[in-house]
């Protein structure tokens, strides 16, 4: 079964660069990942200072591995939660 997180960051004003950096690497890295089947960033044309990232895993354990891992833990946890404005998770589930 495949577990998929929808998650919409919104930069606060001025930092939007940095997170685009940030989701560069960590996209680079994240798809390195055994339990990873994608993981894309997006930003919004309209908006530079919102940005989409689709992660779709084998199964939900594939998620948990993602978040123990020394680049989450660093470019997200670390590096980027600081640079938002809103962090907004939604997971789904195949049928």
């Amino acid at each position: 079964m495949a577990f998929v997180l929808a998650v919409t960051w919104t930069a606060k004003p001025g930092n939007e660069k940095e997170v685009h950096k940030i989701l560069i690497r960590m996209g680079e890295a994240s798809r390195q990942e055994e339990g990873v089947v994608a993981y894309t960033t997006h930003v919004d044309p309209d908006n530079p200072r919102e940005f989409f990232i689709y992660e779709m895993y084998h199964d939900v354990s594939g998620l948990e591995a993602h978040q123990e891992t020394t680049h989450f833990k660093e470019l997200v946890l670390e590096k980027a939660i600081p640079l938002l404005e809103s962090r907004v998770r939604r997971q789904f589930v195949d049928f």
